[in-house]
C-alpha cells in the first residue's frame, strides 16, 4: 500500500512536469513572436533551470520566466525528493526482489503450495525447509505477507481459492498442497479449487473438528489434520508416555540428527520387486529398517518380516540415521539398464 502511494505521488509530479511545461509553451506562444517549437525549447529550458542564450524581451515574457523557474524549482525537488524516499524505501530495490521470486517460483518442479501462512503454515514451512523440499506460500494477509517477507520465502499475495493466483504458484508443476488456513470453510474451498484443477494433486487440509474434516475428505482433500486433537494427543502422551512421544518427535521431525522416517517406493526400474526383504538383506546392506510396507490396495503392513515380498509400487516406511536414510534411497534408486 505505502509502495503504490509513493508511485502515485510520483506519478502525480511528472503529470505537473507536462502541465507546467504545456502552460509554459502557451505562454510564450501568445506574449511573443515565437513559434511553437521556440516556445516549447524555451518553457523546458527555463523550468528545467538550464537558462537560455537571449533574455526573453517584454515584461510578460519575464514574468513567465520567473513563474517557470520557481514551478521549475518546486516540481524538480519534489520529485526528487520521492526519488530519494522510494530508493530508500525500498520501491525498486523490492520491485527487483519481487521478478526474482517470481522468476524462482516459474523455476520451481515438485514443490509444496503452502495456503496461509499463519502459524500452522510457517510451522509446515519450517518442516518442509529442513526435508530440503522446496515450497511457496500463497496468502494475501498483512501479518502472513510480512511474515514471509521477514522469512525470505517465496511468496505469491492473492487468494488460494482463486484458480488464478493457484497457477501463479505453479499449481501444476507442484508435488502438493497444505491448506493451512484458520478458516475450515476457506480451506473447503482451496481444496476443491485445487482438486478440480489438478486431479492428481496429493492435498494435505487443516481442519478444527471432525465435522470439517469429513467434508474437507469429501471435497478432495487427501488427508485432514486436526491441530488440536494432535495437540492433545501429544500432550497426553507426554505425561502417559513420555520416552515414547519424544522417540516420536525426534523420528518425526524433519533434519532430526538421529533418526528419521522416510517413504521409499518400490519402482519397477529398482530391480527389487518381487523380493522379499530377507532376500534383499535391507537391514545388512543400508542399516536402515523397514517398519511398515504400504501394499498397492491402500492397507498398512505394519509387522513385515523378512518373508515379506516386495511388489511394484509398494511403499516402505523405513526408519534410519540420515546416512541410512540415504543409502536405502539409494538401494531402491532407478537402475541403470546394461546393453548387453
Amino acid at each position: 500500500m505505502r509502495d503504490t502511494f509513493r508511485l502515485r505521488r510520483l506519478l502525480g509530479a511528472l503529470v505537473a512536469v507536462v502541465v507546467v511545461l504545456s502552460a509554459g509553451a502557451i505562454a510564450f506562444k501568445l506574449t511573443t513572436d515565437e513559434s511553437w517549437i521556440n516556445s516549447l525549447y524555451r518553457a523546458v529550458m527555463t523550468s528545467s533551470l538550464t537558462g537560455l542564450d537571449s533574455t526573453p524581451q517584454g515584461t510578460g515574457p519575464r514574468l513567465i520566466t520567473i513563474v517557470l523557474v520557481l514551478a521549475g524549482l518546486t516540481i524538480f525537488g519534489y520529485v526528487a525528493a520521492l526519488l530519494v524516499e522510494a530508493i530508500t524505501g525500498g520501491v525498486f530495490t523490492g520491485a527487483l526482489q519481487d521478478k526474482r521470486r517470481q522468476k524462482a517460483i516459474r523455476e520451481l518442479e515438485n514443490h509444496v503450495i503452502i495456503c496461509g501462512y499463519g502459524r500452522v503454515g510457517r510451522r509446515v514451512g519450517d518442516e518442509l525447509r529442513a526435508s530440503g523440499t522446496g515450497y511457496v506460500v500463497l496468502d494475501f494477509s498483512e501479518d502472513a505477507v510480512a511474515a514471509a517477507r521477514e522469512r525470505g520465502v517465496l511468496l505469491i499475495e492473492g487468494h488460494a481459492t482463486e484458480d488464478e493466483d493457484l497457477l501463479r504458484a505453479g499449481l501444476e508443476r507442484a508435488l502438493g498442497l497444505v491448506a493451512a488456513a484458520d478458516s475450515d470453510e476457506v480451506n473447503l474451498y482451496i481444496t476443491l479449487s485445487a482438486r478440480a484443477l489438478r486431479p492428481d494433486l496429493l492435498i494435505v487440509a487443516r481442519a478444527s473438528d471432525e465435522d470439517a474434516e469429513k467434508k474437507l475428505r469429501r471435497a478432495g482433500a487427501d488427508r485432514v489434520v486436526l491441530p488440536y486433537s494432535t495437540a492433545g494427543r501429544v500432550m497426553a502422551n507426554l505425561i502417559v508416555k513420555p520416552q515414547v512421544a519424544a522417540f516420536l518427535n525426534i523420528v518425526t521431525t524433519s533434519g532430526g540428527e538421529d533418526l528419521s522416517f522416510q517413504e521409499i517406493v518400490v519402482g519397477r526400474d529398482s530391480g527389487r520387486a518381487g523380493s522379499t526383504i530377507g532376500e534383499l538383506h535391507i537391514r545388512d546392506r543400508t542399516g536402515a529398517i523397514v517398519v511398515a510396507v504400504r501394499k498397492a490396495d491402500g492397507h498398512f503392513d505394519t509387522r513385515p518380516t523378512p518373508r515379506t515380498v516386495l511388489d511394484e509400487g509398494d511403499v516402505l516406511v523405513g526408519v534410519g540415521t540420515p546416512d541410512e536414510i540415504k543409502a536405502l534411497e539409494d538401494f531402491f534408486a532407478p537402475r541403470e539398464t546394461v546393453a548387453g
